[in-house]
């Protein structure tokens, strides 16, 4: 068995029979053991009853964090003309029709966020296998298919978060990094779980939200009180 580093021991030992916590005290236990040369993300799970084989059971959304994420996020826009030209206004970082559409097919994918006008969703969709199983697929569900380019890509550089949930129900992102404030990150994990909460599908049948966990990049993680942090 591999011998485990004084960091790693230390962090277990701080985790050890600490279980179902107040987000405040997850928050505050995460925080402190994030303890890596980087500025570690700091993440959420949850581990909903739904089987997303099933539409009526699919739970997708969005949320603006209400201090951010922290990342830089790259923003590509498929537009043209004065849609193309608001786009790269607001931010954009990549912004293109069919030669964006040959870039991303021969494998280049340098961007988080992904957004398209309408009449743009023919190329887009030739991308779905692509984009799809990245979670990067346009969705006007979410926002990322529409008109007014310059909040969509405003609302993404802002720290605007998309969730989905995949296969056995997991939804998961990252809600802040460890220099953020506990109280900032608090509000974020927060704002998170409420908004999946608010994403509960029609289909979903018995317990909704089974198991909340947060962690940083590279340290352990920590159960939540689901009552408690859902408001269930």
């Amino acid at each position: 068995m591999a011998k485990l580093g004084k960091r790693t021991r230390a962090a277990r030992e701080a985790f050890a029979g600490k279980e179902n916590l107040s987000v405040d005290e997850a928050v505050a236990l995460v925080k402190a053991n994030a303890t890596s040369k980087f500025d570690e993300t700091i993440e959420i799970a949850l581990n909903l009853g739904v089987d997303t084989r099933h539409a009526d059971q699919m739970v997708r959304g969005v949320v603006g964090l209400p201090n951010g994420t922290g990342k830089a996020m790259r923003v590509a826009v498929f537009a043209r003309g004065p849609k193309a030209d608001e786009a790269k206004e607001a931010g954009a970082d990549i912004v293109g029709a069919e030669d964006l559409m040959e870039t991303i097919q021969g494998g280049t994918i340098e961007f988080d966020r992904c957004i398209a006008t309408p009449d743009m969703m023919p190329i887009v969709g030739r991308l779905g296998k692509v984009l799809g199983p990245r979670n990067l697929m346009p969705n006007p569900k979410v926002g990322t298919v529409t008109m007014d380019v310059k909040a969509a890509v405003e609302a993404a550089k802002g720290g605007e978060v998309q969730f989905k949930a995949e296969k056995g129900g997991v939804v998961h992102a990252g809600v802040g990094k460890a220099s953020f404030d506990e109280a900032k990150l608090v509000e974020n994990v927060r704002a998170f779980i409420s908004a999946v909460a608010k994403a509960k599908p029609t289909g979903a049948k018995g317990t909704y939200m089974k198991k909340i966990a947060l962690s940083s990049t590279m340290g352990p993680g920590v159960t939540l009180d689901v009552a408690a942090a859902s408001g269930e």
